[in-house]
């Protein structure tokens, strides 16, 4: 009975033996399907536009990524506010319309205006007659008829209202008031605030009826004629930021097309918060539609490398790994092609570097176009 029961286990554990086996046999088998070689008939290579290449010596660059933003330069950017305060009386303009350099922007009124006109009004009458008393007393002095004390006082007088009248009439002026009606006793209620540059109202604070005061931001024109980027680096990076280095940007809400720049000025200063530094790039194209404020994607290229690379059309990938279909052998007008595992490194100019070549040499011949419709990634 024990031989029997020594003989029936011995039985079971070759049968379970026996299936293994087959089961690793045919999981062999699959995965021998899984890596075989794809084969291309020449019909077909001839009417799809395929096309064989070799690895080349391309130049890749060693980049740096960064952000940051559109943006203009502080002349073409104008805050508009008003030196004194007053309500709003007429204001034609709206967001996006286009002004020009000197066009009437706003007009204020204000009883402070008048008050002003009539200060300095008021001040110019009086200075001929102080002129006169200054002069009169000036000569009874050098004759030695008048003392001294009334000399400096009639001096001090005159020149005390000299100069209030050339500050009331600047006050004039930065209001837009001309100082030559007033004095013609053409006194008005009204300021008109003008533009100080060409470009696009982007921001407009206030309407008909509204009190602006000094401190108080009217609204914002915007020259859009030079744009430049504007860029944030770390502190790991600087010391690899010249000024003259090409840089590639995207606008990513806006565009998938990629543009190009030049490092123009590398800020001097680190910020203590963040620890990065400014870039400041100029556009090679500056007529692309570019809006202050739009938010960019950048690369900045520091120095280049050599090395071996591949259109990137010959890279396919299979569950997150990159492969290449490697030509190994034409027979009977067929090409037969390998499928290679590979490593990839950095991408420019359509090129992707190749950095693992155990399996590879110079000579061989790979598929550079037509890899998607074999495999449609």
């Amino acid at each position: 009975m024990k031989n029997i029961s020594f003989i029936y286990a011995s039985f079971l554990a070759l049968l379970i033996a026996g299936c293994g086996n087959q089961k690793s046999t045919e999981t062999s088998n699959e995965e021998s399907t899984e890596t075989s070689t794809v084969i291309v008939t020449q019909e077909q290579f001839n009417s799809s536009g395929f096309a064989l290449g070799n690895m080349q010596k391309q130049t890749f660059p060693n980049m740096v990524e960064t952000s940051g933003m559109i943006d203009v330069p502080p002349k073409n950017k104008a805050i508009i506010t008003a030196f004194i305060g007053g309500f709003v009386k007429r204001t034609p303009l709206l967001v996006g319309d286009r002004v020009k350099k000197g066009q009437p922007l706003i007009t204020l009124e204000s009883q402070e205006f008048v008050k002003m006109q009539q200060e300095y009004l008021e001040v110019f009458n009086q200075l001929d007659f102080l002129k006169a008393e200054y002069d009169r007393n000036k000569t009874l002095f050098e004759e030695k008829i008048a003392s001294q004390k009334n000399y400096l006082e009639a001096k001090s007088n005159y020149e005390t209202f000299l100069a209030k009248y050339e500050g009331l009439k600047k006050q004039l002026q930065m209001l837009n008031i001309s100082p030559k009606n007033v004095e013609q006793r053409i006194i008005t209620p009204e300021a008109v605030i003008y533009s100080p540059i060409d470009g696009s109202i982007t921001k407009m604070h206030v309407s008909t009826g509204s009190y602006v005061s000094p401190s108080m931001e009217i609204l914002e024109i915007v020259d859009n004629e030079h744009v430049h980027l504007e860029l944030t680096v770390f502190e790991k990076d600087i010391l690899k930021i010249k000024k003259g280095q090409e840089i590639q940007f995207k606008i990513p809400e806006a565009s998938e097309e990629t543009f190009g720049a030049e490092v123009y000025l590398v800020g001097t200063s680190i910020e203590d918060a963040q620890r990065t530094i400014k870039v400041h790039g100029h556009l090679e194209k500056e007529d692309g539609g570019f809006l202050p404020g739009m938010f960019v994607d950048a690369k900045i290229m520091t120095d280049t490398t050599k090395a071996w690379g591949l259109p990137e059309e010959a890279i396919f990938n299979v569950e997150g790994s990159s492969y290449l279909l490697k030509l190994i052998s034409k027979e009977g007008g067929d090409l037969q092609f390998e499928r290679v595992g590979v490593t990839l490194g950095d991408s420019y100019a359509g090129h992707v570097e190749i950095t693992s070549q155990e399996k590879l040499n110079d000579n061989d011949q790979f598929l550079v176009k037509g890899v998607y419709d074999l495999f449609g990634n």
